[in-house]
């Protein structure tokens, strides 16, 4: 029996990337408005809307069925609909090699037996095989009586296309192809466009255009009736055994947890072991063991590599996570709940975050490729693949790109997409937009923005998110191939989820980096470091004209290599030794940065936390954390833990960071929390911080059981928000407390802090993640400083640019130089001076710890010409001077002419201006670069050059350019008034410069102008102030100069702005500075550079900054190479 009005096997969503119109929810309402019991969803090279098609249809009660549209160019080759699971992966398999490699669409279908193929009427293949179709279109009817089709009928079926619900929305479209096709309106090509009619039409409709040819629609319908498909929801699909059996899986996750509680536990308590057995239980109760397994076998892989990790999201929450060392958070130690990880009561799949180094991350994933991918990497067998996003159109983004498609100019594009800092859809479009003043065409851009905002734009790529399933991944979806190289779903984790795909979270992140790229420095790489002297040169002859002026001996300690000859020949090799480590101490003892329980009790880290003193340790080196570590006097594990967590954006915003600090610090203001609140968490002083405070809150204080509590969690999100469970789960939150008798203000309260923060707390087991990993930097900060700065700085990541990690490392006793292309590597490295084998006559204490900059911190250098300096000089030795460089590698005379620039040349004891005369003269001939070496070679003549002055301000701005900061004090460039530059001493002895008098700590000169003393006050705001005075001076007026580091604005709750500043002061030590919303429209940051601020020093609990009520920007000195 035939479905009635099932016709519709053309339809396209939003998904069909830049060509529909509609979201899938949309399509069904448009379906189910026109009648529609069957739906076939055949988006163009897309399967993405196909899970939540299915899922969504079945709700609505419409029956849906699943395709694809095959396309070549704008030309339609053939629809592919699927008549069971088997015909989606086999349309699936089809699709995938041309969205993975590029290869081309077939113009006839395969024989694919689980299909349906409808071609195009007049491109059809007369040889149909029997699951082949041909589509007629209402444009066709009137050339099919005339067609050999006619004898054919049951070939045939009525081919009526779904794009549009209007006409508006074919103008959408017309937009979207023209921001496709990347031109303008005018200019698209007509064939792009789909026709108007391509919308949904009643059955009336249907009869009527059909009505000489009834059959059609009759067959459209039969084709659906024989089609069916059904993804298994919430089904478990991820890789169910991970050895040869469940049993062997089960066996094996049962020893090693027990192997690794011995380890952990030397004298176990009766709760730890009885939640081992608990946590056992429920993991294989609830199927997760081979998704341990996974975890556990990727972990042994990183260990066995020397790859460093950190286990943390609410994984750490597991005690057999933490016993097989996915984890290094003890579970028990601090109180946290299992369930918040794998709850029976919680159908959603469990979620490991796994971090691994930048540099590893890749590798990780190319054994998970190779492990779980079975055969050769037949499409049958692609079992992982990485999880896609999808990229949306935004108010600024639809603006400019529809701004673009109109062919309005730039300027135009401006005023109508800034608006004050923010989204249109957060209400603050541009002056010109809610003004209403704008012309026609304007006004269109701005109509079809509102309809385009939300509306998918690309593919992106989920941050670490993976997936390894049981079957082949087809079955599910296409996959396509992104530059980075690794296969990617066609849907996000969010249908990933729906589908029972379980995500491992693969991440990277630079401080893993740092901290083994420090250890690496500090032992030496995988321990086995091959020192051997550079070369006769380095052993004995002086660089003096290295910018510090003194004499080094060096040792060269190479990283462990296969082949050592590869690393002359091999412009890979070099490039995969990111740095080389120069140190003269290899034999000191090794560092075990693993020792966690010996840093949590380690004096020099707690004081390194007491003061905020952590630029470059991982999670807590921003201004604003190192302030709230300072006003908490942090010095324990779950004090760090939970500073880790109320820094972030809704626990602040909710005011309950402010409020957690008040309690930590007064107890009489403890007693201000309710008691209900306060019994639930009393570790927080009844302040909600984690993410299982929500559990705990809605549990305990709203009796809602554990399953409603994650949902009320969960819910937080907006796309969640909206679903029948959370609204049941709302309205059950406040009816519950109205019985268990919270007054209904207090009721209300806890929730607004519930919605403010949930969804964008951390889970308590994720922030005891980032705090082991924060005291692993912290130790290499505390012993190995110098290490330490120069891996943060190679990792080129961190909160800071890498000027300041460079300024740490001086403030630790280093000496930072510029590139040298005798001396440098690809990245920094680190020079010991201090060798015991070396000349003491010949060693300057200032100086005996030089970082030299690399060549790759050199702007506008590319990377073929630092690869091609360092082979050719591991294969023959340091260059002599410009000439034997030039002979040597052949390079491009502008990048010669940036080696001079930035003085990577300076051995050579020549001036700038006289290399650049001699790179002229060198460079007029070809290039006769050689790799001989001195065989044949003969010294060509040194032209005579007349004397040329050389300014070393001229070098600071050189290196403004080259390197993107000075390597000299940034306060030496600032243009002073003559009548006013004071030059003196900080208390710890350091030369300061200020253009006003520079105060002591009691409030003496600590220095002259030009030979004049002052009297100066310590409230007097004509003296210039050092941070280490502003504890003195709290509730005073100063003025202090800074080195602009850092600069955050955020929005006030009336809509206006302020600002926070950071900056470095004189003497080197930072400070801080509020810029509220008067003073900040007044006084706007101006970029980098040195700033006057007076204002009045605030304290509070210990952490000092200025209200600025006044500040300027200083401008520099002339540059001198540009003067007369």
């Amino acid at each position: 029996m035939s479905i009635p009005f099932a016709m519709f096997f053309n339809v396209h969503s939003w998904y069909s990337f830049h060509h529909g119109t509609l979201s899938v929810e949309e399509l069904l309402l448009q379906a189910q408005a026109h009648g529609v019991g069957c739906l076939a969803l055949t988006d163009i090279h897309s399967t993405s809307g196909a899970s939540d098609f299915v899922r969504s249809a079945k709700e609505t009660g419409i029956r849906p069925v699943l395709g694809i549209e095959f396309r070549q160019g704008p030309r339609v080759l053939y629809i592919g609909i699927a008549q069971n699971n088997e015909g989606f992966r086999q349309l699936n398999e089809l699709l995938t090699p041309h969205t993975l490699d590029g290869v081309p669409i077939p113009e006839r279908a395969p024989e694919m037996t689980d299909t349906f193929i409808v071609y195009p009427f007049a491109t059809a293949p007369r040889d149909l095989r029997p699951n082949e179709r041909v589509g007629i279109k209402p444009g066709d009817l009137t050339r099919l009586p005339f067609s050999f089709w006619t004898e054919r009928p049951r070939d045939l079926v009525a081919w009526m296309p779904v794009t549009f619900r209007h006409k508006q929305d074919h103008n959408c479209h017309r937009l979207l192809r023209t921001i496709a096709k990347n031109t303008v309106v005018s200019m698209l090509p007509v064939e792009e466009l789909a026709l108007p009619d391509e919308r949904f039409r009643t059955v009336e409709e249907a009869r009527t255009i059909y009505r000489d040819h009834p059959y059609l629609l009759t067959n459209a319908e039969r084709l659906l009736e024989h089609c069916s498909i059904d993804l298994d929801h919430g089904v478990d699909k991820t890789r169910e055994v991970f050895g040869s059996s469940r049993a062997e899986d089960r066996a094996l996750l049962h020893r090693e947890a027990h192997v690794g509680f011995a380890r952990r536990f030397s004298s176990p308590s009766p709760k730890a072991i009885a939640r081992l057995a608990h946590e056992l239980d429920v993991i294989e109760r609830m199927g997760f063991i081979s998704y341990f397994l996974i975890n556990w076998e990727l972990v042994r892989f990183a260990q066995r590599k020397g790859f460093f990790h950190v286990g943390r999201g609410s994984g750490a929450n597991s005690l057999v996570a933490y016993c097989m060392g996915i984890t290094d958070v003890d579970p028990i130690e601090l109180d946290l709940y299992f369930e918040r990880f794998i709850s029976t009561a919680r159908k959603k799949p469990p979620d490991f975050d796994i971090d691994f180094s930048w540099k590893d991350r890749d590798r990780v994933f190319d054994h998970l490729q190779a492990t779980y991918d079975a055969g050769t990497g037949a499409l049958r067998g692609r079992r992982f693949a990485q999880i896609a996003t999808y990229t949306t159109f935004q108010w600024r983004g639809a603006i400019r790109e529809l701004g673009k498609a109109v062919g309005l100019p730039p300027e135009e594009i401006d005023a109508l997409s800034e608006g004050s800092h923010g989204y249109y859809a957060r209400g603050r479009a541009s002056a010109a937009v809610r003004a209403g003043d704008l012309d026609k065409v304007a006004q269109a851009v701005v109509r079809y923005s509102k309809q385009l905002i939300g509306m998918p734009h690309h593919f992106g790529i989920h941050a670490g998110g993976i997936i390894i399933s049981e079957r082949p991944l087809t079955y599910y979806t296409a996959l396509h191939r992104p530059p980075k190289g690794y296969p990617v779903t066609q849907f996000s984790m969010l249908e990933a989820e729906d589908l029972g795909l379980h995500k491992f979270d693969i991440l990277s992140q630079r401080g893993l980096g740092h901290i083994r790229d420090a250890v690496e420095l500090v032992n030496g790489p995988k321990g086995n470091v091959e020192c051997r002297m550079q070369n006769e040169e380095c052993r004995t002859a002086p660089t003096k004209h290295c910018a510090t002026g003194t004499d080094r001996t060096s040792i060269i300690a190479e990283p462990e290599r296969e082949n050592s000859t590869a690393l002359a020949g091999s412009a890979h090799s070099v490039l995969n030794s990111t740095f080389k480590i120069l140190n003269s101490e290899l034999r000191r003892q090794a560092v075990d940065i693993h020792d966690i329980p010996r840093f949590k009790n380690d004096p020099k880290i707690k004081e390194l936390l007491r003061k905020g003193n952590t630029i470059g340790c991982f999670y807590v080196e921003s201004p604003a954390m190192r302030m709230l570590l300072k006003k908490l006097q942090v010095e324990d594990y779950p004090t760090l833990v939970a500073a880790s967590s109320i820094i972030r954006p809704g626990v602040a915003e909710s005011g309950m960071m402010r409020e957690y600090i008040l309690r930590h610090n007064d107890v009489e203001r403890r007693k201000l929390a309710p008691s209900s609140l306060y019994d639930i968490m009393p570790d927080t002083y009844g302040v909600m911080v984690y993410q299982e405070d929500v559990l705990k809150v809605a549990h305990h204080y709203a009796g809602l059981d554990l399953e409603e509590a994650d949902t009320l969690r969960r819910g937080m999100t907006a796309r969640f928000r909206e679903r029948p469970e959370f609204k049941a789960v709302a309205k059950k939150y406040f009816a519950n407390c109205k019985a268990k008798g919270h007054p209904d203000a207090e009721a209300q309260e806890v929730w607004r802090q519930i919605e403010s923060f949930a969804s964008f707390s951390f889970a308590k087991g994720h922030s005891a993640s980032y705090a082991v990993e924060s005291y692993q930097s912290l130790y290499l900060k505390a012993y190995h400083p110098l290490e330490f700065m120069v891996a943060v700085a190679n990792n080129f990541g961190g909160f800071y640019r890498t000027e300041f990690y460079l300024h740490e490392a001086k403030r630790a006793g280093a000496t930072v130089e510029a590139p040298c292309i005798n001396r440098s590597e690809e990245l920094c490295a680190l020079v010991r001076s201090d060798d015991p084998g070396s000349n003491p006559q010949h060693v300057n204490p200032s100086t005996r710890n030089t970082i030299f900059l690399g060549l790759s911190n050199i702007k506008s250098l590319n990377s073929e010409t630092v690869q091609l300096i360092l082979i050719e000089r591991r294969r023959n030795g340091p260059f002599r001077d410009l000439q034997d460089l030039i002979r040597r590698v052949p390079l491009h005379v502008e990048q010669a002419r940036i080696l001079i620039r930035v003085g990577a040349l300076r051995f050579t004891g020549r001036s700038k201006p006289a290399l650049l005369w001699e790179l002229t003269f060198l460079h007029r001939g070809p290039s006769n670069a050689s790799t001989d070496g001195d065989l044949f070679v003969t010294k060509a003549e040194e032209p005579k050059l007349p004397d040329l002055h050389h300014y070393p301000l001229a070098d600071a701005y050189d290196e403004l350019e080259l390197l993107g900061f000075p390597l000299r004090d940034p306060f030496t460039l600032v243009e002073y008034g003559s009548d006013d530059q004071m030059i003196g001493r900080s208390e710890n002895g350091s030369v300061v410069v200020s253009p006003f008098p520079i105060v002591g700590r009691d409030g003496r000169l600590m220095g002259k102008i030009a030979g004049t003393t002052h009297a100066a006050q310590g409230g007097d705001e004509r003296s210039s102030f050092l941070a280490s005075q502003m504890p003195t001076h709290v509730g005073k007026r100063v003025t202090m100069l800074g080195y602009m580091i850092h600069v955050k604005t955020t929005t006030t709750a009336s809509g206006s702005y302020m600002s926070f500043g950071s900056f470095i002061d004189q003497a080197g030590d930072f400070w801080d500075s509020t810029q509220f919303p008067s003073v900040a429209e007044r006084y706007p940051f101006r970029g980098r550079g040195v700033y006057r601020l007076t204002g009045v020093v605030e304290e509070e609990f210990g952490h000092c900054a200025i209200r600025t009520e006044r500040m300027e920007k200083l401008p520099w000195k002339p540059d001198p190479r540009y003067g007369e």
